[in-house]
């Protein structure tokens, strides 16, 4: 009973919806968890994985390579995340570059909770954390640009 007691308040606080965080590594979304409710502030983590690895110098070259191609490239041009690959590692074997893609993936998505890129998929905004397939990495226009049609993360 105090247990759905603590889900109805909770849900009423968020106006009828779970709060929502980002996980500090991989960018996922982190749903709120009734197991949680007293500690909800201090989740950063969506997996003991994520805890385990942290972030790295490594996850911040990254983050800055995305970027730093996004920047070079004329208004509202995409990147495909495999262009950093290359750049970060441009004579590794094809294996290596497949696996090295999901730290891609996971920096291009910790960009977007920071609203510094947009995911796209057939040229329109995805969530990231539900994002499957070819993706496109695109900078988040300027505030107040009326061709901006992100959708919040």
């Amino acid at each position: 009973m105090k247990e759905r007691d603590a889900r109805r308040q909770k849900a009423k606080a968020s106006g009828g919806r779970a709060p929502v965080k980002w996980c500090a590594v991989c960018g996922r979304v982190i749903s709120w968890r009734l197991k949680w409710r007293k500690d909800w502030d201090n989740v950063k983590y969506c997996s003991d994985k994520c805890r385990a690895s942290g972030l790295t110098s490594r996850d911040d070259e990254i983050e800055k390579a995305i970027l730093k191609l996004l920047q070079a490239r004329p208004d509202g041009a995409t990147i495909c995340p495999s262009e950093a690959v290359r750049v970060l590692q441009p004579r590794e074997a094809d294996d290596s570059r497949q696996v090295f893609m999901e730290a891609i993936r996971r920096a291009a998505r910790r960009l977007a909770v920071r609203r510094q890129v947009v995911w796209l998929q057939g040229g329109r905004p995805v969530d990231p954390s539900k994002a499957r397939g070819p993706v496109r990495l695109r900078l988040t226009c300027s505030m107040g640009d009326p061709h901006d049609h992100t959708q919040a993360v």
